[in-house]
């Protein structure tokens, strides 16, 4: 199996494990920092060990330490703003404007990475869009207060943004194990959000510290070794274009999870984004445009 194929692989479980990551956040009830600092902690023991067992754990360059901490951060705020969004514009419309990270990535690899828009690469990436404005029509709980709302909609902006200067500065990390990556990421996430959390009064039942287990194990051991891999096997675009995967696994959660059915128009934009995703992928072009030719790496 090559590395590109691997890495699609990768990126497109660690897509479908993160769709379903806010139904967990909803349904546990617990404080977004809380949330947060107990998933980094669980995190940060499930990546420690799996790097114990690897035999990952050496001593880090000061400039590759500096890097995957300046990530941690980002990928920290962007937890804390995409869980925060979910009560205030919903999951589905958050998800649907956290979605515009892929043309920040995008952006980013076009400034750091000297890769080259194609006209078909646009194209996909405007089908994708207009796929993700689709879905946004419905706006369920757009009977919030306005305000409420609208701040929602920013932070999910906002938490789009730390993610993809987290993927740019994973990005600059190849040839470090996304494991170490990944365990340098929660340990920053410990001491970002320690100081805000309510240690003295821990979550209590079953419930909620499942809620936590699953947190940290799955949504953050697992799919962010996957997704790390992925990100420095692919190129930025097909990273990009991978990421679309989330949005409607998110929704098909949203429908099933709390009853928020999926319209016309969000149907029709889940389906545009497939397919954007598809093309993005397998390299597709438009019948009017002419191409080099398929294979190659970034242009």
């Amino acid at each position: 199996m090559n590395d590109r194929t691997r890495g699609t692989l990768e990126m497109s479980a660690a897509m479908l494990i993160s769709g379903t990551i806010g139904w967990v956040v909803v349904v546990s009830g617990l404080p977004i920092v809380d949330l947060v600092f107990w998933r980094c902690v669980f995190g940060a023991a499930t990546l420690l060990a799996v790097c114990a067992a690897m035999g990952l754990l050496r001593r880090m360059s000061w400039r590759v330490l500096l890097l995957a901490a300046l990530g941690g951060a980002a990928i920290v705020l962007n937890w804390l703003l995409i869980f925060a969004s979910y009560s205030r514009a919903s999951i589905s419309i958050a998800t649907a404007v956290y979605n515009t990270q892929p043309f920040m990535l995008v952006g980013f690899g076009v400034l750091f990475f000297g890769e080259r828009l194609t006209a078909a690469r646009l194209g996909w990436l405007a089908i994708a869009f207009a796929g993700v404005l689709l879905i946004a029509q419905a706006k369920p709980g757009a009977h919030l207060p306005g305000s409420d709302y609208l701040l929602g909609i920013l932070m999910a902006l906002g938490a789009a943004f730390c993610y993809a200067l987290s993927a740019v500065l994973t990005k600059k990390l190849q040839g470090t194990s996304p494991h170490l990556v990944a365990l340098v990421h929660v340990c920053v996430g410990i001491l970002m959000v320690a100081p805000f959390a309510n240690l003295t009064a821990p979550p209590s039942g079953a419930h909620a510290w499942g809620a936590l287990v699953a947190l940290g194990v799955v949504y953050t051991g697992l799919m962010y070794i996957l997704l790390y891999g992925a990100i420095q096997r692919l190129p930025t675009h097909l990273t990009g274009a991978l990421s679309f995967i989330y949005p409607v696994v998110a929704f098909a959660v949203d429908a099933l999870a709390f009853g928020h059915r999926l319209q016309l128009l969000q149907l029709v934009g889940a389906a545009a984004i497939l397919v954007a995703a598809a093309g993005m992928n397998q390299g597709w072009t438009f019948p009017s445009m002419r191409v080099a030719g398929r294979g190659q790496g970034p242009l």
